[in-house]
């Protein structure tokens, strides 16, 4: 998955648009609903393609990539 810097950015400034986590910054949803929204399946378009990169992010630790890139 070639990963783009504006898709990081956009993990730090977009809100989840649901849920429980409705309004959250998307790096800052906690790691164990992303995990679980991912195995559930992620929803179509720009936003599964950001929960799934945040997945990756997520798992592997590296949020201190993202959290200087919010505003």
């Amino acid at each position: 998955m070639k990963t783009e810097m504006n898709d990081l950015k956009r993990l730090a400034i977009t809100p989840m648009p649901f849920g429980k986590y409705k309004d959250v910054l998307l790096i800052d949803l906690p790691e164990p609903y992303v995990v679980w929204f991912y195995d559930q399946g992620l929803p179509e378009g720009q936003l599964g393609n950001l929960l799934g990169l945040l997945y990756e992010i997520k798992v592997n630790g590296l949020e201190h990539l993202v959290y200087p890139l919010k505003d």
